[in-house]
């Protein structure tokens, strides 16, 4: 009897649209897997130059690190990780309903994503305004450490705190973007979802949440007292 189930090694759907140039979805799949993980592995190398110039910066600047460090508030900064890991959840639904042929839960686990990720950069530029409203953006003339007391030279904390915060508030840019893109082909369409751009999606969603779970506890938690400041 003819299985329409997914296969659990490609997780390729039997109605998966397949372009002229593959033979099968198994090999559109695999194609697709091997070009975002070749885009992932850039980007890593790219946010690893960036954490390392940073760890560099640190080690020289270890107290001044970490007197910039308490411009930065924990809790909001918590409260966005916690927003971010929850949109890994509801991404990982969505691919699983893809897989499973699920419209109806595409459409929501999508638009949740969705949400979830707006939500963190709403939260991102309220904390983008308070710097700025406190005169610690160190670009274009602007005035820094007009009423502050920290040393010369924190200035350096605050343009890599704002180029790593920048660089990943824009990947996400991109990704809800995508998202969006995926919503609305899943709307539209009448019968099951294309599951491989939104496993690929997947992926990038997850690596995106991952380089913040490195750069919380680097910008946020390099104080002395850390995270029990939340308590």
């Amino acid at each position: 009897m003819e299985s329409h189930a997914i296969d659990i090694h490609t997780h390729a759907h039997p109605h998966e649209h397949v372009a002229h140039h593959f033979d099968d979805a198994v090999q559109q799949r695999e194609s697709a897997e091997l070009g975002m993980w070749a885009f992932l592995i850039t980007e890593v190398m790219f946010f690893g130059g960036l954490i390392l110039a940073y760890t560099v910066y640190r080690t020289q600047n270890e107290k001044l690190f970490e007197l910039a460090s308490h411009e930065l508030n924990i809790p909001i900064g918590a409260i966005n990780t916690a927003v971010l890991l929850t949109s890994s959840l509801t991404m990982a639904l969505a691919v699983y309903a893809a897989q499973q042929g699920n419209r109806k839960n595409v459409i929501t686990c999508l638009a949740l994503t969705m949400l979830l990720g707006s939500a963190f950069l709403g939260v991102k530029a309220w904390e983008y305004a308070e710097k700025f409203h406190h005169h610690l953006v160190p670009f274009f003339g602007l005035p820094f450490d007009d009423h502050h007391l920290l040393p010369d030279g924190a200035e350096m904390f605050f343009v890599l705190y704002f180029f790593m915060t920048g660089v990943h508030a824009l990947h996400m840019v991109i990704g809800i973007g995508v998202l969006a893109w995926l919503l609305v082909a899943a709307v539209v369409s009448k019968g099951p979802p294309r599951s491989t751009p939104i496993d690929m999606t997947g992926l990038y969603w997850h690596f995106v949440d991952i380089v913040w779970i490195f750069l919380f506890p680097f910008l946020y938690l390099i104080r002395p007292e850390g995270v029990w400041e939340l308590f």
